[in-house]
């Protein structure tokens, strides 16, 4: 193999803890824009409103920083060692996305990034900028031109040698480098991605439609989850894996080449429910600390706990009790409807003497229209 600066910046970036790296021209994803406008104009992106602010800066990285001429995408990779369902009996465990139960993946990519960044420059000059998910770059469409895979039809990329469990980031440089090869979409006939999602949110292959999804409601969504798609979380805590586990390809990522930094911590591998429900502000930072869940805060993630216990047994029937004169209206809803499936006549009980006084109207529509199920207290839930 030639010693080109492209051939020493791969062995480089393999040093450095990533397990793809590939070039792209700054050019190479004309179709993204408007595919990115169609997606926006149908409303799919939900409460996401920061891709539509900045969607001109999205749509190609000329429109971001028009000095770029080509772009380093990496990958890396946090292939989980078990498979993330293996929980999903365990009503009284929340489950937690694989990517986010170690460090913040931002802190690990960005840290290797800027490290890559220092030696592009040495060895090569130019100017640069590094991106990791936060900055409006569709690093998905650019991975794909760059080779490190293609979108599949769940949309998240797909690699022959790591599955579906490659972290992005983006380097932009101003020098010429040679490209690689776009990858080839080899998903074929399999839909098993389609068939896994709980809540329906593929409308058809390669489409998503964030509002269904349990990533999106979990993570992204502000307010009260839909009705609909509650019983569909299951113990589902913080986003959920199913669409990316089930794909083929992970046969072949290699765990034991993951980052180690994205080892599950002990204490977010398999949460209890009832602790999640205790947590206030104070005790959420400490347990979430150097985690990416940080940044969703207290409120949703209690949130988000409330409709699992919903899902599960009475055992939680207290901690929701509790939660009924919680300050967060998303808080208090949720655990109404967790109580009314859980144990009715508390719950009706509970209604009397609430509703009355309950100004919220989101609130108030919970204690109305509450989903009532037909355990009987103190049973596991069947479902």
């Amino acid at each position: 193999m030639s010693d080109t600066l492209e051939t020493r910046l791969k062995q480089e970036a393999a040093a450095l803890g990533f397990a793809a790296c590939g070039i792209a021209r700054a050019d190479a994803t004309p179709r993204t824009a408007a595919r990115l406008a169609a997606w926006l104009a149908d409303g799919a992106h939900g409460d996401m409103l920061w891709m539509a602010d900045r969607a001109e800066q999205r749509g190609t990285p000329a429109a971001l920083w028009p000095q770029v001429r080509s772009v380093v995408m990496l990958g890396m990779s946090y292939a989980p060692p078990v498979d993330p369902r293996a929980l999903e009996a365990e009503s009284q465990i929340g489950r937690i996305s694989a990517y986010a139960r170690g460090q913040d993946y931002h802190d690990i990519v960005k840290k290797a990034l800027k490290a890559l960044a220092r030696w592009l420059v040495a060895a090569g000059g130019g100017d640069l900028k590094v991106f990791v998910d936060t900055a409006p770059v569709m690093e998905k469409p650019l991975a794909e031109a760059a080779g490190l895979g293609w979108q599949g039809k769940h949309t998240n990329l797909v690699s022959r040698s790591d599955g579906s469990w490659l972290l992005l980031g983006a380097i932009m440089t101003t020098l010429d480098l040679a490209p690689d090869a776009p990858a080839r979409d080899t998903c074929g006939r399999c839909d098993a991605c389609q068939r896994a999602c709980p809540t329906d949110a593929f409308p058809a292959p390669y489409r998503l439609d964030a509002r269904r999804c349990i990533s999106y409601l979990t993570i992204e969504a502000k307010g009260p989850i839909p009705r609909e798609f509650r019983a569909a979380i299951g113990n589902r805590l913080y986003g959920c894996d199913d669409c990316l586990a089930v794909c083929p390809w992970n046969k072949f990522a290699a765990t034991a080449a993951a980052n180690r930094a994205f080892a599950a911590r002990a204490e977010l591998a398999a949460p209890e429910v009832a602790d999640i429900l205790q947590l206030d502000d104070a005790a959420f930072r400490q347990v979430f600390s150097g985690s990416p869940i940080k940044r969703i805060g207290r409120d949703r993630m209690v949130r988000n706990a409330a409709i699992v216990a919903g899902n599960g047994d009475a055992r939680t029937v207290p901690q929701l009790l509790a939660l009924l004169d919680d300050p967060a209206p998303i808080v208090r809803g949720a655990a109404i409807w967790a109580l009314g499936r859980l144990d009715q006549g508390r719950f009706a009980a509970e209604c009397r003497t609430r509703l009355p006084l309950e100004t919220d109207p989101d609130v108030r529509s919970e204690w109305t229209g509450a989903e009532m199920s037909p355990m009987r207290p103190n049973a596991p839930d069947q479902r």
